[in-house]
C-alpha cells in the first residue's frame, strides 16, 4: 500500500471539474478518497483521506519542525507571488542537466518562464506575471503543488 497520492489523478479530476463546470467531484479507490469542490473564487478545496494505513508507515510531519525550517512569510495572498495555475508537480528546469529557469537574484520580465508544472504527463510553463527581481523560490523540483500555491516571489 502506498503513502503517496498520485498528483496526476488530482490534476485529471480538476480538469474534469473545470471542463464539465461541476461544483464538486469525488473519487475513491482502495487506497484513498479524494473530494474536490469549487470555491467561489474558482479555486479548489481538496479533501484527501486514506482509507486504511498502518501506523508504522504513516508519514508524520510536526508543525514545530515545519516552523523551524520555514520561518518565511505566507505568500499565498502576495501580489508578488507567481502562483501555480494547476495541481501538479513542479520542475525548476527543462531537464535534470539544464540550469534552473530562475534563481534568487535573477531579473525577469513579464512572460518569462519561471518553472514547469507537470500535470497528466504534460509539462506546462509557468510565466512571470510582472517584471522584477526574483527574491524567493518557494518550491523545489519534484514538489507536488496545488492550484494557487505560491511558487516564486518577484519584487
Amino acid at each position: 500500500m502506498s503513502n503517496s497520492i498520485d498528483t496526476k489523478i488530482i490534476g485529471k479530476l480538476a480538469e474534469i471539474l473545470d471542463k464539465n463546470q461541476l461544483t464538486g467531484l469525488k473519487y475513491e479507490d482502495e487506497n484513498c478518497k479524494i473530494s474536490l469542490s469549487r470555491e467561489a473564487c474558482g479555486g479548489y478545496v481538496q479533501n484527501v483521506a486514506p482509507i486504511t494505513m498502518p501506523a508504522s508507515s504513516a508519514l508524520v510531519t510536526s508543525n514545530e519542525d515545519k516552523d523551524e525550517v520555514n520561518e518565511e512569510t505566507d505568500y499565498s495572498n502576495s501580489p508578488n507571488a507567481v502562483k501555480s495555475p494547476m495541481v501538479g508537480v513542479v520542475y525548476l528546469s527543462s531537464n535534470p542537466d539544464a540550469p534552473t529557469y530562475v534563481k534568487v537574484g535573477d531579473n525577469v520580465s513579464v512572460g518569462d518562464t519561471v518553472c514547469l508544472i507537470e500535470a497528466m504527463k504534460t509539462f506546462n510553463p509557468v510565466k512571470a506575471h510582472k517584471t522584477g527581481k526574483v527574491t524567493k523560490v518557494l518550491v523545489e523540483t519534484g514538489d507536488p503543488v496545488e492550484y494557487g500555491e505560491p511558487l516564486v516571489v518577484i519584487e
